[in-house]
């Protein structure tokens, strides 16, 4: 799946799928900015026009064009949860999981996933919003984990550990993905870390 994908979510409503697809078209469009230009050659406002939409309907998504460039993560986070709920209810945790990760992913190479990976790796400016966004993930993921498990990640360690462990995973994964150039597909590269990552004890 790529990062623009319009492709449902297991029980997503109309609602909330129009939204995800807007926040992917803002996305990708920023991102593309962003690799051709730098993102200091980028400004909202063009975002928002290359997007065909007003700066106003850019700042009900995002908050800067730096949310916006790594905003696919958060994107993606909704239909893991989604996916991963979808599992069944007496699926492992982490096979579960991993099957949740891996449909994330297409077979063939991710280049929407590659250029983000790439281009933070090339900009300091987008660190600290990726960190962001990845605690967000993380609580979203980590929710789902509990309500799958039975545990409360407000006063339970497990479902936080298991959560920041598969985000850990897909990051690993994708960096080595990129620097080893025949490492085979990013789907089997992710499939195969979150089959190796330790996800503790929250599984039931």
């Amino acid at each position: 799946m790529s990062a623009g994908s319009s492709s449902p979510a297991p029980g997503e409503g109309l609602r909330e799928r129009k939204k995800r697809e807007m926040r992917a078209r803002l996305s990708a469009v920023a991102l593309d900015l962003a690799v051709e230009h730098g993102v200091a050659g980028v400004r909202i406002e063009e975002i928002a026009s290359a997007a065909e939409v007003s700066p106003r309907t850019f700042n009900n998504y995002f908050t800067s064009k730096e949310a916006a460039i790594v905003g696919v993560a958060a994107i993606r986070a909704d239909v893991f949860r989604a996916t991963l709920r979808a599992r069944p209810a007496d699926e492992p945790l982490p096979e579960a999981l991993r099957a949740a990760a891996a449909a994330l992913f297409t077979d063939e190479p991710d280049r929407t996933w590659m250029a983000r990976a790439r281009l933070i790796r090339s900009e300091p400016s987008l660190f600290a919003e990726e960190r962001k966004s990845d605690i967000e993930v993380e609580r979203v993921l980590a929710a789902e984990i509990g309500h799958r498990t039975g545990t409360d990640p407000a006063v339970d360690l497990a479902p936080r550990l298991a959560a920041a462990s598969v985000i850990a995973a897909i990051h690993t994964a994708v960096q080595y993905w990129l620097d080893v150039p025949d490492a085979g597909t990013l789907r089997a590269v992710v499939e195969r870390a979150i089959v190796d990552c330790p996800l503790g004890a929250a599984g039931p």
